[in-house]
């Protein structure tokens, strides 16, 4: 059984009225968080609006992406916050009640939709105590677990899976993360427990010019071709998810990347085109 804060339950004025109430999703559904590392949000919104996505774009609400900011500069630090509770965060005033949050006083983004886990330091083994299975297709090098750096997200989930063929020079990477997560999500071993699966989607990082004929270098253009290719790849995922009985997902970006704007290239600073990011989360039923 999970529990909000009393403090913050009890005044819920000003927080999103449209939240989902997490208290009744969390142990019913599966759940499925994608982060599609390195996704800047006018990209996204770029490709949204040209009707570019067709996997994705139904599953958005009106109007596409949402506009949030990410508590993190690059994949490390955005991800210690998502795996703390922390996902990014609206782009307009508050205050805005989380999804999920693992128990500390004072906390004011709570409310009673909020899935509070007690006595752990991560989301992730919050939910393991709730019963769920915890599987993580890794991408980018934090996730390679090719040393204790790379190992401490992937060591946080029951199992986890990286090889070279997920990362950010293999051109088919999605493919093969969400072919190995429907193998396991139909496995006899998964087929009856709930599961709560992340992948660390690498395709938007940099190398991503072999996603754009011609291209010579990396660049937004580049950018919003390897996002129409990671769109490409998710229907088999989603699909094994409905059969499953459904599943509550979140998918967004940890962080942007800068392609020379104001002089600035890549991410690890605090320009526009990195802290503000892609957000959606949505019900996948059967």
């Amino acid at each position: 059984m999970t529990e909000s804060s009393d403090a913050s339950a009890s005044d819920p004025a000003g927080f999103d009225r449209d939240a989902p109430d997490m208290r009744a999703i969390v142990g019913r559904r599966d759940l499925l968080l994608i982060t599609l590392d390195t996704l800047r949000y006018d990209a996204a919104q770029q490709c949204y609006e040209r009707g570019e996505l067709p996997v994705l774009g139904p599953l958005l609400p009106p109007g596409g992406w949402e506009r949030r900011h990410t508590p993190g500069s690059f994949t490390y630090a955005a991800h210690a916050a998502f795996f703390a509770g922390f996902l990014p965060t609206p782009a307009r005033p508050g205050p805005h009640p989380r999804l999920f949050a693992l128990e500390f006083e004072g906390s004011e983004t709570t409310d009673a939709r909020t899935c509070v886990l007690r006595g752990r330091a991560d989301i992730v083994s919050g939910l393991r105590d709730l019963g769920y299975h915890a599987l993580c297709l890794g991408g980018v090098g934090f996730f390679n677990q090719r040393n204790p750096l790379g190992s401490q997200f992937p060591g946080l989930f029951d199992e986890s899976h990286w090889n070279p063929g997920f990362g950010v020079t293999a051109p088919d990477s999605t493919e093969r993360q969400v072919a190995l997560a429907c193998e396991r999500l139909r496995s006899a071993e998964l087929r009856a427990r709930r599961c709560f699966t992340f992948i660390n989607v690498s395709a938007l990082h940099q190398p991503n010019r072999h996603y754009l004929p011609g291209a010579q270098r990396d660049g937004y253009d580049s950018h919003c071709a390897a996002l129409r290719y990671v769109d490409s790849a998710l229907a088999p995922l989603f699909a094994v998810l409905r059969e499953r009985g459904g599943a509550f997902a979140i998918v967004c970006s940890d962080h942007g990347t800068a392609y020379g704007e104001d002089g600035y290239h890549g991410h690890r600073l605090a320009h526009d085109t990195v802290m503000t990011v892609p957000y959606a989360h949505f019900l996948l039923d059967p």
